[in-house]
């Protein structure tokens, strides 16, 4: 009864407004009900209704334009009042409590299809880059399906030492008669060569033509999108279909990138895709959002068979707005995408690592300092390879290079292929060399890696020769050193090529290379290790690191310590790595070693450089993205960053009433902002709310289709009551339900570090900067981004999207 008396009061005010405004309004003989709270009350029809909100909601209402940011908040509340409404609604009705239940369950349901999906098309794409890669050097005779490790699987003649050669395996210089020993070499180059050139035109061809978003590694997009810009196509279904093949294409020629950043973009188009098939996520950008930061960790799921690391990683590294229940649904996405993929086994192996190690020689203490050491090579390499990948990629953007991407493939491409086939280390693929020097050698293996002699001074090509004290069998033979020869070489051509590679117009990802660059070095300094630790066991110092029948040390340790320093120094990750490493590689143990590689790679990397490969490229693109960790430390206030400045034109804005549909058309016309400012009037400048520009203009075009009698010279309202109007005035048009009545306002006085807190954390588009009430001025994210750079001592007009 209370809640009753109240309600008929407020209707009674409202009706006494709208007659005082406009007494013609109300027309007592055509009336209406409606009910509140159960309770049915008259209402003229003529007279405005109570909530605009009521209305039903115009197609296009609450989307946005394309490179533009999201309403973090709006969508929010949008969710919010969605979920509400079910939940009041299941309280009366069965069908409405399935249909609650059903839409709880919705985003499980997602995760589960993003996860299987995802890991179906990781394994199709191992599966076809391994057979590709192996195409370039031969065929098999069994079936040209097989790649080069399968084919030799079925043949009864391969030995264990020898089992890379079987009599099914045909290089191209085998398959063709008449072809003398010495032109064998040069024949296979060339089909090396060539076939490097025809998969690497291929995949820059489709790419142009078909998708042009589908190039490059796409996390630095990914962590745009992920922060609410709308970049539309970004992650269609024609990025996902070109991406997954130009990526098997871009791999299989030999390049030095990987496929695992691209993953990332594969897994987040498909969660896209998938989105579309629920409503929930389909009309609510931010709820799409949480559901690409568990797509990202579905990507690295996939990529390293390391679902845990997949979600540290989207954690750390990629997702802006990151809640509990995101975290829960990463986790059951991951695990259902490596379940999957575990179920294709794209590797043979039987096991979900991609580099399995298993070594026996616990590491020493003293130790920690040459994997300190490959810390700090890390970290140097990491802000070396982003000052100068960034420095390539501006000159390719600022000069005639970026109008050939085509040429610049093929070029880049032909002299990859050229410079790596002689050496067997830069011949092999980035994956199957990191493999290779993980590895810990044992008493069959053949590498010349595990080439070491007895102090008989007899060679062998496995560590089965032995002396009295147990420690000549690691002393290195002369297939040792040629190796190491081999793999500096290869250490050089790696870091420079990878420079060059990427950023070119293929899916190009960085984790692989330069985890080969930092394998390299660390089995590099681990042999160095491992012989002056055998010629001086004596020493106090290496004493009690070897012992008879054992080894000294493990190489293969370092080669894994040193491939976590450089992929820590080029992308800054350290929790999300180390746990990315030793799911990698099973090698649990080892934490300590691998975690102090990774401190020290980002304190050395930091020293130098602040940012990481793909905040680089986010700020090399222009890219509207916030960095979280990025402190602001000017004492700057908000009255510095506000626009208009003095020299401006006044702020332009809409009032709530006066203003007719050609002038607000205008006014959009005229200019291109994404929003208005609404005040009472020019006059006095008492702000009542903002407008979204899209929003404005589909409703004005609504209006004009649908509402009866709306000319040009009709009025727009932003109030709940009509003002008075003369008689015969054409029927005015009312937008109170598109108006944000609590637009998010500072004062002039408030410093620039409280605003930029508030920009971060709540995810705003624009501010209002208001004085005692009145509206002085506005900052947008995008000038925030303008203002950091100028007090940084960059170009403020880079922040652009390009």
């Amino acid at each position: 009864m209370y809640y009753r008396i109240i309600i008929k009061a407020h209707i009674l005010i409202l009706q006494s407004c709208c007659f005082l405004l406009n007494p013609h309004a109300l027309n007592i003989s055509s009336q209406t009900q409606i009910t509140v709270y159960g309770s049915k009350y008259t209402m003229p029809n003529n007279s405005p209704k109570l909530i605009d909100l009521m209305d039903d909601t115009v197609p296009g209402i609450g989307t946005y334009e394309d490179f533009n940011t999201i309403d973090w908040v709006r969508e929010k509340s949008k969710d919010r009042d969605r979920h509400r409404e079910i939940t009041n609604k299941s309280k009366h009705s069965t069908v409405a409590l399935l249909f609650s239940i059903s839409d709880a369950f919705s985003g499980w349901l997602l995760m589960l299809l993003i996860g299987l999906m995802s890991g179906a098309l990781a394994g199709g794409i191992d599966i076809a880059a391994h057979w590709m890669t192996d195409l370039k050097e031969g065929v098999c005779l069994n079936g040209f399906w097989f790649n080069h490790e399968h084919c030799c699987w079925a043949s009864n003649e391969t030995t264990f030492q020898e089992r890379d050669k079987c009599p099914q395996w045909k290089s191209w210089a085998e398959l063709m008669d008449g072809v003398s020993e010495g032109r064998v070499n040069v024949l296979n180059h060339f089909m090396y060569v060539s076939w490097a050139l025809l998969f690497a035109f291929l995949a820059v061809i489709l790419v142009r033509a078909f998708a042009p978003y589908a190039c490059g590694s796409g996390i630095p997009e990914i962590k745009t999108i992920l922060s609410g810009f709308i970049i539309r196509g970004y992650l269609g279904k024609w990025t996902l279909i070109i991406k997954t093949i130009t990526l098997v294409l871009a791999v299989s020629s030999g390049l030095s990138l990987g496929k695992e950043g691209p993953l990332v973009h594969v897994a987040c188009c498909c969660a896209n895709i998938l989105c579309h098939f629920f409503t929930k996520y389909r009309r609510n950008e931010a709820k799409k959002r949480e559901v690409l930061s568990a797509a990202s960790a579905v990507g690295v799921s996939v990529a390293f068979g390391a679902p845990i690391g997949g979600v540290l990683f989207s954690l750390e590294e990629v997702s802006y707005y990151f809640p509990l229940k995101t975290l829960w649904r990463s986790f059951f996405a991951a695990l259902v995408a490596a379940f999957t993929l575990r179920s294709i086994n794209p590797f043979g192996n039987s096991r979900l690592v991609l580099f399995y190690v298993e070594f026996h020689t616990p590491w020493h203490l003293l130790e920690l300092i040459p994997f300190v050491l490959l810390g700090i090579f890390g970290g140097l390499w990491g802000a070396f390879f982003i000052h100068a990948n960034i420095a390539w990629c501006r000159l390719r953007k600022n000069t005639r290079l970026g109008h050939y991407p085509v040429i610049e493939v093929l070029v880049v491409t032909l002299l990859t292929a050229l410079l790596a086939f002689p050496i067997e280390y830069t011949r092999m693929s980035s994956s199957e060399l990191i493999s290779e020097l993980f590895n810990d050698c044992g008493l069959l293996d053949s590498s010349k890696l595990c080439d070491y002699t007895g102090n008989s001074g007899s060679t062998s090509g496995s560590v089965n020769a032995t002396a009295a004290n147990g420690l000549g069998a690691r002393l290195a033979g002369p297939k040792l050193y040629t190796a190491m020869w081999q793999l500096a070489l290869a250490l050089v051509f790696k870091m420079f090529i990878t420079v060059a590679t990427f950023g070119m117009k293929v899916p190009s990802g960085l984790f692989i290379p330069s985890m080969a660059v930092g394998a390299i070095a660390g089995r590099l300094l681990g042999v160095g290790m491992e012989q002056l630790a055998v010629h001086n066991h004596e020493r106090d110092i290496f004493r009690g690191w070897c012992s008879p029948g054992a080894d000294c040390i493990t190489p293969g340790l370092y080669a894994m310590v040193g491939a976590a320093a450089c992929l820590g120094g080029v992308t800054r990750m350290t929790v999300s790595l180390v746990v990315i490493m030793f799911e990698l590689t099973g090698g649990l143990e080892y934490i300590v070693p691998l975690m102090a590689a990774a401190m020290t790679s980002k304190w050395v990397a930091d020293a130098l450089s602040r940012e990481s490969i793909y905040e680089a490229h986010i700020r090399l693109n222009g890219y509207p993205f916030l960095e979280a960790k990025e402190e602001f430390r000017h004492k700057t206030l908000a009255t510095d960053v506000m626009r208009p400045r003095r020299s401006d034109p006044p702020l332009s804005v809409l009032t709530q009433s006066g203003m007719t549909v050609e002038e607000v058309e205008r006014l959009i016309a005229d200019t291109t902002y994404s929003g208005f400012p609404v005040v009472i009037s020019q006059l006095s400048q008492r702000l009542v709310g903002f407008v979204l520009r899209r929003d404005l203009f589909i409703s004005l075009e609504n209006a004009r289709r649908h509402q009866d009698g709306v000319v040009s010279v009709s009025a727009v309202l932003f109030t709940e009551c009509e003002s008075p109007a003369s008689p015969g005035a054409p029927p005015a048009v009312k937008l109170r339900s598109i108006l944000d009545l609590s637009p998010f306002t500072v004062t002039v006085h408030t410093p620039m570090e409280i605003v930029v807190d508030i920009f971060r954390k709540l995810g705003l588009r624009q501010c209002l900067v208001i004085q005692n009430g009145r509206l002085l001025g506005i900052i947008t994210k995008k000038d925030i981004l303008k203002h950091m750079a100028q007090m940084a001592n960059r170009d403020p007009e880079s922040i652009l999207f390009n």
